[in-house]
């Protein structure tokens, strides 16, 4: 297209980016049939279609029709259907049943991200727009469709480790690796007590969960220089963990009665009937297989443990004698010397439940109900997993679940008092 006039450099940098973000949504749904993309595998989670639909939704209602001129939307229902939870914008189609929608079909869905990726970049490339508006509604929705592009491959697994045949989202390019099959012993590293500053710093976004900085006390401890593996965690179960009940908070233990846990989410034990369906078999550590975006793969010892409720996080830390860290002395340790493993693996389940910080307020508009409504009954994660978008992690991202919840890429390190 041919512009009279130019526009502005910061937007046509938001432009080329809400390109590339919207693009790789549909990267990530490319692996995946309209079957697979219609799915919903428990009321926790959403089929690949509605992501794509509802991320769509999020710039049509919140930025699209009050600040477009003009705008005609591409389908009038898609604003009951699509809605998540803002109450301030009217009922919505109840999340249980999402997995219903057969219609629209996932080629309209495409359509209506056409329509709305058309009408966003147009709105971006008007010269004289009311940029202080735009720019904080484009960025927010971006960084609001990497979340769901998180939740997209989350809860696709959840969905594909319901099936039998546990196929894999995307057939890995090669060989699992092999790591050592003793991992190396946890390295205790001292941290000093104190006052410590937590919470965002930055001049760039964040969410407002994560606001404002302020001043957190903190007594002397130490932190587990990397994350708990699975050789480790195979540890725990073959020492009874799981039939142990002086290990577990009283929900927890009640929740591995209830739901027979006796294993995190997606493993498989070495006499699993599905490792029989053409599962190429083969012997990671003790025998476990573990079972992820790419297929049925041996356990690898060294690999972060996946897929714990915080009840499996806390049992675990009882029994090595240790306890999860705060989330404000993980943000602390964030670049502390010796630690690894802070971000880019699992999300790390804190000590912490999900609460406001000091002064807290939420964004103004419609996103007020962004994040403040759900702080209750949560605890907070920290880190970012492989399932993260490159560049959304941060030290002060605040990620929040309730304690039973597994099908997430959620693990944990350890810490201890001093």
């Amino acid at each position: 297209m041919t512009l009279s006039r130019p526009i502005t450099q910061a937007a046509s940098a938001l432009r080329d980016r809400f390109r590339e973000v919207r693009a790789t949504s549909l990267a990530l749904a490319a692996p995946l049939s309209a079957e697979d993309q219609c799915i919903q595998s428990m009321p926790d989670a959403s089929p690949t279609k509605w992501h794509l639909a509802h991320t769509t939704w999020f710039f049509e209602t919140v930025l699209l029709q009050p600040h477009a001129t003009g705008y005609q939307p591409f389908d009038t229902r898609f604003h009951y259907l699509f809605n998540s939870y803002y109450e301030a914008l009217g009922p919505r189609h109840p999340r249980p049943h999402r997995g219903l929608l057969t219609r629209p079909s996932v080629d309209e869905v495409h359509a209506y991200r056409r329509h709305v990726d058309e009408a966003v970049v147009a709105l971006l490339e008007e010269a004289g727009i009311d940029w202080a508006a735009i720019e904080p509604i484009v960025t927010l929705g971006l960084n609001h469709e990497q979340q769901h592009q998180e939740l997209l491959l989350t809860d696709i697994l959840h969905a594909l480790s319901c099936n039998p045949m546990l196929p894999a989202y995307k057939p890995a390019s090669g060989p699992a690796l092999r790591l050592a099959a003793v991992p190396p012993a946890v390295r205790w590293i001292a941290q000093p007590g104190g006052v410590v500053e937590v919470g965002f710093a930055g001049h760039d976004f964040s969410f407002d969960n994560e606001t404002p900085r302020h001043q957190a006390l903190v007594q002397p401890h130490a932190m587990a220089d990397r994350l708990v593996n699975c050789g480790d965690f195979a540890q725990f179960i073959a020492d009874g963990g799981y039939q142990r009940p002086e290990l577990w908070l009283s929900d927890g233990w009640a929740a591995v009665q209830a739901n027979g846990w006796r294993h995190p989410a997606y493993w498989l034990a070495p006499d699993d009937p599905r490792l029989g369906f053409g599962v190429q078999q083969a012997q990671g550590a003790a025998g476990w297989h573990v079972f992820g975006l790419h297929g049925v793969r041996p356990m690898e010892a060294d690999a972060p443990v996946s897929q714990l409720s915080f009840y499996e996080a806390a049992a675990y830390a009882e029994w090595a004698g240790a306890r999860l860290p705060t989330e404000f002395e993980w943000e602390a340790a964030y670049d502390a010397p010796g630690i690894v493993q802070m971000t880019g693996h699992v999300w790390q389940w804190t000590r912490s439940s999900y609460d406001p910080y000091p002064g807290f307020r939420p964004m103004p508009g419609i996103a007020a109900e962004y994040n403040g409504k759900f702080m209750v009954g949560q605890l907070v994660l920290r880190g970012g997993s492989v399932a993260t978008p490159a560049g959304h992690a941060r030290p002060s991202y605040r990620n929040f679940f309730p304690p039973a919840a597994r099908w997430q890429f959620s693990g944990l390190r350890l810490a201890k008092d001093l």
